[in-house]
């Protein structure tokens, strides 16, 4: 007892002398309070709880002799200090709580949320950049804790963006620019969540797989390539025993298959695939449509019903139904495309919007989410002069696992240079965007290679956790944990579809 009192002492010493008697740093301004870790270095909380954009060096002196004490304190307890955040983001309504670097492993992609019997929250990451994965304790989304990169053994050409998880089954994908023999999926046991075991390998070489889905039980759902076939088809696999996985089904548009006439572009599935509640339908995004499958015999899957995108949005290979969410509760599908080239050069219009989904056999469009424009001193006039990608790319996927937030009144949407977008969306007539968040430019990085690299920062992957904490990767810096704090939307005004 003696030992440990003679540690919390001097870390109590060194907070007062940082904070002084009134428990406020000296050099803050009274009338905005104590610095606040989650927002940000030098930002400013105002008194109505927005938190506005960066406003560094009024309090510099204080806020570096705080850290540098708290690093002394730190070393005296013997516990590491949490990653700091990095200065400089903009945003409205979204306050940042915590941060990781994910070890130096920037660049992260694909999230996937995990909350086993020890209690714990983790966050699973495959990543863009380097080859293998991120594992991230977020049970303190305050303090994250990283917990540990898994490499891959693979060629370094090779991509490991993509995950899923549910229960005791992890599921990574292994892509590829250009054709190559290998697999395409790698199957892991997570029951140990800290320490995957890789139980098997599956697939047929070509360019791999992307974004898959496994909602739980029997069946996994993969955008894989397959013999025979150009682009990416659905294949439903038999995942009961993950270390024998076995082929149940296929489905794939008209001109995919050998052989077969096509017109235009060659269609390709970008995944996920999302199961109904009943396991009966399955409803997703695939080029050129939505496309609502009936799969109660899952080795034959059958069309109810489709709802062409492309033409008139931008067609960009399988990017262009990049991302299907259903709201099971409202008959509802959110739907966007994805950026392709820089500058908003692509052949078309990038969109995200609401189709009714009421009859899955004539779902249709009904509205179009609003244009995300740049803060008022920007020195651009709108994201295409930003430089990047612009355009949504994200939300809050992997719903069938009970660690997510179901898609509700609020969606979180990521927006490439334009970062992270929410939207209210209880009338789904009308979305309205209701805040945002900028991670700050990193002009000093080194260059990376790949599809996904840029000058310009670049907000890919959004995951919400059901205690309600926001995940953001960047390119640039790592993992943003953040809280909304604007208006949330009354139950009583939610609009059921579009009727």
């Amino acid at each position: 007892m003696r030992k440990r009192l003679s540690l919390v002492v001097p870390v109590a010493l060194l907070l007062a002398v940082a904070y002084g008697p009134s428990g406020r740093a000296a050099a803050d301004p009274p009338e905005y309070g104590p610095m606040r870790r989650g927002s940000g270095c030098g930002s400013r909380r105002t008194r109505s709880g927005v938190h506005r954009k960066s406003v560094c060096g009024c309090s510099m002196l204080s806020m570096k002799r705080f850290v540098s004490l708290l690093a002394v304190a730190a070393l005296l307890s013997g516990r590491a200090l949490a990653d700091t955040i990095p200065p400089g983001g903009q945003g409205e309504h979204l306050k940042v709580i915590g941060f990781s670097n994910l070890g130096g492993h920037y660049g992260a992609f694909k999230m996937a949320l995990n909350h086993p019997a020890n209690g714990r929250w983790y966050l699973y990451m495959g990543h863009s950049f380097d080859r293998g994965w991120s594992i991230l304790d977020v049970t303190n989304p305050q303090d994250p804790t990283y917990v540990k990169f898994i490499p891959f053994d693979g060629p370094k050409e090779w991509i490991t963006s993509q995950i899923t998880v549910h229960d005791n089954l992890m599921i990574t994908s292994l892509d590829r620019n250009r054709p190559a023999e290998g697999p395409d999926v790698i199957f892991w046991d997570i029951s140990d969540p800290i320490n995957p075991r890789e139980i098997s390998r599956w697939g047929h070489g070509a360019t791999g797989a992307h974004r898959n889905s496994y909602p739980g039980g029997k069946y996994a759902y993969l955008a894989t390539t397959y013999p025979g076939f150009r682009n990416k088809i659905l294949v439903i696999m038999d995942v009961s025993d993950p270390a024998h996985p076995k082929e149940v089904g296929k489905w794939w548009q008209t001109g995919q298959k050998d052989g077969e006439p096509q017109s235009g572009p060659v269609p390709g599935f970008h995944g996920p695939a999302n199961i109904s509640p009943d396991g009966k339908m399955l409803t997703t995004g695939y080029m050129p449509e939505v496309v609502n499958l009936d799969i109660t015999d899952p080795s034959q899957p059958k069309v109810i019903g489709r709802l062409q995108m492309t033409p008139p949005f931008a067609s960009v290979r399988a990017q262009s139904l990049h991302t299907v969410l259903p709201f099971w509760d409202r008959q509802l599908l959110f739907v966007s495309s994805e950026a392709s080239q820089e500058r908003c050069t692509d052949n078309g219009m990038h969109f995200a919007g609401f189709v009714d989904n009421s009859n899955p056999a004539k779902p249709r469009l009904i509205s179009i989410f609003p244009t995300p424009k740049p803060p008022a001193d920007a020195p651009y006039k709108d994201f295409c002069d930003k430089g990047g990608r612009f355009g949504p790319h994200n939300t809050n996927q992997e719903i069938h696992n009970p660690a997510v937030q179901p898609p509700g009144d609020l969606m979180f949407i990521t927006w490439f240079n334009a970062g992270l977008r929410v939207f209210d969306v209880s009338d789904a007539r009308q979305p309205t965007e209701v805040g945002y968040f900028m991670p700050p430019e990193r002009p000093e990085m080194p260059e990376q290679s790949g599809t996904h690299n840029s000058p310009i920062n670049w907000s890919e992957e959004v995951a919400v956790d059901a205690r309600g904490n926001i995940y953001l990767n960047d390119d640039k810096w790592g993992t943003f944990i953040l809280q909304y704090t604007g208006k949330v939307p009354e139950k009583s005004a939610r609009k059921i579809s579009g009727k």
